[in-house]
């Protein structure tokens, strides 16, 4: 894994508390020094130290490096067991729930590297909202057009069409017809749980 870089920028953790000693007892039963595995992950070993101890929290880039490294997955780098990993959810056992006019599909428990929903997003609702905060976001379009603003730049994506971008990107997203769109959305939940969803009005924000 040598020469492997990964991105050593990060905010703070919040409410993650299992993160940083799963990363540190991973490493240790891996048989490598804070320099070998921090070498390996092309990150500084002050960086990973950080990680390891909680005062910096790990992007999904460099926790999908760590488990390659460490041998593992992600959702052992999270602390997650067998027993908290639904694999399969039913279409009969996925509920809509409404957020800020938004209605979404989750797929499985939060508490996971990444979260996948179904989302409807109707005319008018949110377009004025933007959102900026740790992880990283994509997303599909599955019918109707949506606007994709991310920071100066405006998006028109039509069925088909896809996005992927870092969440600290200033972002808004608006249905482009009356009629509304619906999406795949997948993020990260590396973030208080508070704002584990972009989805739903967001206090702080500036249209």
């Amino acid at each position: 894994m040598e020469g492997m870089s990964l991105p050593e920028e990060s905010g703070p953790v919040e409410d993650l508390p299992a993160v940083a000693p799963q990363l540190r007892a991973l490493r240790r039963r891996a048989a490598l020094t804070l320099e070998a595995a921090a070498r390996a992950a092309g990150l500084s070993p002050a960086h990973l130290s950080r990680l390891e101890t909680g005062q910096r929290q790990p992007s999904l880039p460099m926790l999908l490096g760590l488990a390659r490294i460490y041998s593992t997955t992600v959702s052992e780098l999270l602390g997650e067991t067998v027993a908290d990993r639904d694999a399969v959810v039913r279409a009969a056992d996925m509920e809509p729930t409404a957020a800020g006019g938004w209605s979404y599909w989750q797929a499985g428990a939060s508490g996971r590297g990444m979260q996948a929903l179904r989302v409807h997003v109707p005319y008018g609702a949110q377009g004025d909202i933007v959102r900026v905060h740790p992880g990283e976001e994509w997303l599909y379009v599955l019918k109707g057009r949506l606007r994709l603003r991310l920071g100066d730049t405006a998006h028109i994506l039509a069925p088909g069409d896809s996005a992927h971008f870092d969440s600290l990107t200033p972002h808004r997203l608006a249905a482009d017809g009356r009629d509304g769109t619906d999406l795949l959305f997948v993020h990260t939940l590396l973030q208080s749980p508070s704002a584990g969803l972009c989805l739903g009005p967001t206090p702080g924000v500036t249209p």
